[in-house]
């Protein structure tokens, strides 16, 4: 298996800049709205490959602007990026991080470093299909899924 991005050194203005462009083409098919501030909390969200909080997010939009953003701002602001798939909530840390496939819906799959914190989403159809399947076989719906796997990532392992 290749090495996730996340973990590889890159430039990572490529991705915050490829995640805006495919938000940009995304609601525009979509014919929703991405805002000034939708678009920078999907920007601060992209700023790493760590999960952010909300209260992050806040924190730097209230420093930016000198005046005190609102939480339901940020709420909604994220809401409406859930909501068209342009990042996915990790409920472990209650944090968010962008989505590499916003272009198709899809169930989150993250492995989580416990030390560094990054964030590397996996789309491995075949864990989705035997969570429905084996739901399936007690007469469960699922209505939606994440999996979150934490452990080391390849550089922290080899760091250690």
């Amino acid at each position: 298996m290749k090495t996730p991005l996340a973990c590889r050194p890159h430039d990572h203005s490529r991705c915050v800049h490829s995640a805006l462009s495919e938000a940009d083409a995304l609601c525009a098919r979509q014919g929703v709205r991405l805002t000034a501030l939708r678009r920078r909390v999907l920007e601060l969200v992209w700023q790493s490959h760590k999960p952010l909080g909300a209260y992050d997010i806040l924190a730097v939009l209230s420093e930016e602007d000198g005046r005190r953003a609102a939480p339901p701002t940020v709420y909604r602001a994220l809401d409406f990026l859930l909501e068209n798939g342009l990042v996915h909530r990790i409920a472990s840390l209650n944090a968010f991080v962008g989505c590499n496939h916003p272009e198709h819906a899809h169930q989150g799959q993250f492995l989580i470093c416990r030390q560094c914190h990054t964030a590397i989403e996996l789309e491995q159809p075949a864990i989705s299909e035997a969570i429905v399947a084996g739901a399936r076989t007690v007469g469960f719906t699922v209505e939606g899924q994440t999996v979150e796997i934490v452990g080391l990532c390849a550089a922290c392992r080899e760091a250690a």
